[in-house]
């Protein structure tokens, strides 16, 4: 078996965004994998990589293996390029021989049995973008043991246990928490003062809000303990929990907005209740599957498999969420050839053409601009694309709510009877088709 379809997955994985930085205790089992990812992280000129394993055991089904042909080593991006050529030209080439990597040590180092560990820190001398890996050359063998992680960089002196192009998150998020609070309060008094026009979704949109703001916070102190501390001190945990509660109601009320309910109509048709029965429980397992992704790591081996399974997961949440705006403007359009109230429907299907439009711009962003952003970005520069993210989530509440703020009369359902007329011809030349 050759290496190269081995090392191939780490190409992606190495594409793929994830948290890192943290201090981590890792138990690996039996693994019989040449090549394991176990973390990503930004190094300035201070950097540290602390490495410790212990209850090392190599179990192979050939002769003894030779301990110099298992090791970690830290690989930049652009060095990886270079491995894979190597591979590519020899299949049986060990990348513990390659000179594009940082060698750290092998199991040579380890201490004689029954010990068997090794602890080291290792200055990163040229400041880059490195993936940790551990190497297995050893033909037909199983590797187990206790690793624990600790990569930093120093900053006068005091430990920044976040990547460097990440290290400014906790402050951006504290930022943004502010400003949401702001948003609700806005919120509320816009309600406040119009208390004859609110509906039930009003309050869900406050609601969200609220969810929002505090999940920022909670991302702001996750972020914080771990850049001085190393570990979450719980602060992730509520983390999760708000972010799920914010992202299963950011697409509820999406859906409920699509279709008009509460200020439209008062109840659900039927297949608007099977759109929500199939987002919310989909939106559930793409939560488990960002959680199991955020706090295990790229070493699990069914890492790639949980990424799969979010990606396809939001891509099908994002299609499903755009159907009942599609069923709205279609059944305004149908209403308009017989109620007779032409300028009321046109400032309907103008509202809703509007959303679907608003809706559709921030998914692509949230979704395609961002994750380039990410890619290319350099690593000292990781934080823009959460500042993209972060701005263009703002951006689509602040045109959402605006649209279907609470007022008594309100331009897109209220209009003059002159402009009725108006109204028939639009709707007669203008097709609203998507």
């Amino acid at each position: 078996m050759t290496k190269l379809p081995l090392l191939l997955p780490l190409l992606l994985l190495c594409l793929v965004s994830f948290t890192t930085g943290e201090i981590k205790n890792l138990k690996i089992s039996s693994d019989p994998r040449a090549m394991i990812l176990f973390e990503r992280f930004g190094f300035t000129h201070t950097g540290q990589a602390a490495i410790s394993v212990s209850s090392v055991s190599v179990i192979s089904t050939l002769a003894t293996p030779d301990p110099s042909r298992l090791g970690f080593f830290l690989l930049s991006e652009e060095s990886l390029i270079q491995v894979l050529l190597e591979l590519q030209q020899n299949p049986n080439f060990c990348v513990l021989d390659s000179k594009f990597i940082n060698h750290l040590f092998t199991f040579r180092d380890l201490s004689p049995p029954p010990n068997s560990s090794f602890n080291r820190s290792y200055p990163v001398t040229s400041p880059n973008e490195y993936s940790l890996f551990f190497a297995n050359c050893a033909p037909e063998s199983k590797v187990s043991m206790d690793v624990r992680t600790e990569l930093y960089n120093l900053d006068n002196q005091v430990k920044d246990y976040l990547s460097a192009g990440l290290t400014q998150l906790p402050t951006l998020y504290f930022l943004f928490s502010f400003v949401y609070f702001g948003f609700l309060g806005l919120w509320l008094y816009v309600c406040f003062n119009n208390k004859k026009s609110v509906h039930r979704i009003h309050m869900l949109m406050a609601a969200l809000v609220v969810m929002k703001a505090l999940n920022l916070v909670f991302a702001a102190e996750d972020k914080h303990y771990v850049k001085v501390t190393g570990t979450a001190h719980g602060w992730d945990v509520l983390f999760y929990i708000f972010q799920s509660i914010r992202v299963v109601l950011l697409f509820t009320v999406i859906v409920l907005i699509g279709t008009g309910w509460s200020f439209l109509k008062p109840f659900l048709q039927e297949r608007e209740k099977k759109v929500l029965m199939i987002v919310i429980p989909l939106q559930v397992l793409a939560n488990v599957a960002s959680i199991v992704i955020g706090e295990t790591g790229p070493f699990i081996r069914d890492w790639v498999t949980w990424n799969q399974v979010f990606l396809i997961v939001d891509i099908v949440c994002c299609c499903a969420i755009i159907f009942p705006i599609v069923w709205s403007i279609r059944s305004l359009r149908e209403t308009s050839k017989t109620d007779g109230k032409a300028a009321k429907n046109l400032a309907k299907l103008t509202l809703f053409r509007q959303f679907y439009i608003v809706v559709i711009g921030y998914l692509y962003f949230t979704r395609i601009v961002v994750f380039a952003l990410r890619t290319i970005a350099a690593y000292k520069y990781q934080w823009v694309a959460n500042a993209a993210e972060e701005i263009a989530s703002l951006a689509f509440y602040m045109v959402m709510f605006y649209m279907f703020r609470p007022v008594e009369k309100n331009e897109y359902f209220v209009l003059d009877d002159e402009e009725e007329e108006a109204a028939e011809l639009a709707l007669r030349d203008e097709e609203f088709e998507l």
